[in-house]
């Protein structure tokens, strides 16, 4: 169920991997459910109510759970878009709450064609890059009440592979000199 306006179609079987991750224990921990997974993975919907698990101290969506909510969405869509010659992690998140959130919310991840372009070339170019990805979190009035900036780390599988090699020696030569 789409809760943006997009052009994007979501097939049967985005729907059932959709199905698959909301049913997570870790996913549903946190009180968000995902409404929408575009075909292509460049689009994704995902709302959160106030209830028992996402209620805090004051009565509003407790931070944590809006952050949770948000946690894996673009480092997946990237996994997915990119492909299996891509490594993609997580490396950094930073939230910032602008006001209380006292109902539903919900927040759209969109990965533009032009930052998979970009992430595509950088690779090429540097064998890994860092790319900040924002969403938002809106209220029933369409006024934000957080944001959250995720940095991705992309790098050329390869080269992951070889770098995390070479680490892991350098790693056993220290311990064996101590």
């Amino acid at each position: 169920m789409k809760i943006f306006p997009t052009d994007k179609k979501e097939s049967w079987r985005k729907r059932l991997w959709r199905l698959g991750y909301n049913l997570l224990p870790p996913i549903r921990g946190t009180g968000s459910w995902m409404r929408f997974l575009s075909d292509d993975w460049y689009e994704a919907h995902v709302s959160m109510g106030l209830n028992l698990r996402t209620r805090n101290y004051v009565g509003t969506i407790f931070g944590g759970a809006m952050f949770s909510g948000t946690d894996p969405i673009y480092m997946i869509q990237l996994y997915n878009i990119l492909g299996k010659d891509y490594m993609v992690w997580d490396k950094s998140a930073n939230i910032r709450f602008l006001r209380p959130a006292k109902r539903r919310i919900k927040a759209r991840f969109l990965i533009l064609p032009e930052e998979v372009s970009e992430i595509k070339a950088g690779v090429a170019q540097h064998k890994e890059v860092n790319k900040t990805f924002t969403a938002t979190w809106i209220n029933k009035e369409g006024k934000a009440v957080a944001r959250i900036e995720k940095t991705i780390y992309i790098a050329d599988k390869a080269y992951y592979k070889a770098k995390r090699s070479q680490r892991y020696q350098q790693e056993k030569v220290q311990a064996s000199t101590q």
